[in-house]
């Protein structure tokens, strides 16, 4: 008589107990902690003042620069993902770990190093400096900068997310369809793109939250001009250096509201679409 094996989920219960309140302890420190304290924080003078804070001339351009740079680098960071997972899981070519290897740079390059970067690169005594300066072209401590530092530290996201997803789905209906004589554009809109549509947005709304929230590579590159190059993140830093507490985590509490329904909109996508997202998955 054969036995049979326990399964992974039967640990006795005071060991689950333990890791689900080790667990529990942990998203209660890091992650609810903060929140409640940057929403009791922008809340401890009053609703008025936390509005009044927020609806400034400066927090107003912050919110603004913020939203631009954000709706910049959406579309182009789901250009370079889809062109990227799509060649590195529909093709083989040289150079393909390389690729890959790339995609994940800003996952292990400080954002402030790539900052730093484009510095040396468009800076008034970087390599493209005079050029540009004689040209009157304005790259560092204006929008294009912030647009590039940004691109850089989100680029990743979307790419990631599809890749997995495109190289367990695989080649087999792309070829069926382009047997029966379907063109490249046709192929990737009636095809591939309803397979990967909500691995799209997994990773769009990654990004999104990920290009609002940049700071360090930002920082080094936008010049902290009130009014005119700061984001939300650094406008936060620069009420809160000011000591403008009130301020500071008023406009703090709207950017985690931000993230917070980012996260919402992608959990209400799980519930709603629960079964179409586990049939690609098991595609």
């Amino acid at each position: 008589m054969t036995s049979i094996a326990p399964r992974a989920t039967d640990d006795p219960p005071l060991v689950r107990a333990c890791l689900i309140a080790v667990a529990a302890l942990f998203i209660g420190v890091f992650l609810v902690l903060p929140l409640v304290v940057v929403f009791h924080e922008a809340l401890s003078a009053g609703f008025a003042a936390a509005w009044g804070a927020i609806g400034e001339h400066d927090a107003i351009a912050a919110i603004r620069l913020t939203l631009i740079v954000t709706a910049i680098v959406l579309p182009l960071n789901v250009a370079f993902g889809v062109a990227a997972a799509w060649a590195v899981t529909k093709f083989d070519f040289a150079g393909k770990s390389i690729l890959t290897t790339l995609i994940d740079l800003p996952f292990s390059v400080s954002p402030v190093v790539a900052g730093l970067t484009y510095a040396l690169i468009f800076g008034l005594q970087g390599w493209l400096g005079p050029w540009l300066r004689e040209h009157g072209i304005q790259i560092l401590f204006a929008l294009p900068a912030i647009v590039l530092a940004t691109l850089f530290v989100s680029f990743s996201f979307v790419a990631r997310e599809l890749i997995p997803l495109m190289a367990d789905q695989g080649r087999a209906e792309e070829e069926a369809a382009i047997s029966l004589g379907a063109s490249g554009w046709s192929t990737f809109w009636r095809v591939t793109l309803p397979n990967i549509k909500w691995g799209l947005l997994y990773g769009v709304l990654l990004c999104n939250a990920r290009a609002m929230g940049e700071f360090g590579a930002v920082s080094v590159v936008s010049g902290h001009i009130r009014g005119r190059t700061n984001t939300m993140p650094l406008q936060i830093q620069a009420l809160y250096d000011d000591y403008q507490y009130v301020s500071a985590f008023a406009l703090a509490s709207l950017l985690a509201m931000l993230a917070l329904v980012t996260l919402a909109l992608k959990s209400l996508l799980e519930w709603r679409y629960a079964d179409e997202i586990a049939a690609v998955h098991r595609h």
